[in-house]
């Protein structure tokens, strides 16, 4: 479909030709598309992502869900960032594991000091 879509869509955001159909497209998805709800869950999207300080895409947000921290990737990442920012987070996870469980030194005494 993807691959369809590029060879088909004009330039500048002009979409599709008028009255130009993907070939597959079957009757059920045809009345989805032409409902209110494909909208409703764009706008509903558009809400959720500007809460979140997304302004425009493309964005990333990448979340621990262990430690709850998140970082948010604005623009195209690269594949090394990527690797970094996955790389920050699973860190930070770690070291506030390790501080919680650390007998020698409490979390609040500890601070940024290496162990």
């Amino acid at each position: 479909a993807v691959a369809w879509l590029y060879a088909n869509t004009r330039s500048d955001g002009q979409g599709l030709p008028e009255g130009l159909r993907y070939p597959d497209l079957t009757p059920t998805m045809q009345g989805c598309l032409d409902s209110d709800r494909p909208d409703a869950v764009i706008r509903a999207q558009a809400v959720e992502a500007a809460q979140q300080g997304i302004a425009a895409t493309p964005a990333l947000q990448l979340r621990d869900h262990e430690s709850g921290k998140a970082l948010l990737l604005h623009g195209p990442v690269e594949g090394d960032a990527l690797l970094s920012a996955i790389d920050l987070l699973a860190a930070g996870s770690t070291a506030t594991a390790e501080s919680a469980h650390s007998p020698d030194m409490p979390a609040g005494v500890a601070g940024d000091m290496p162990r």
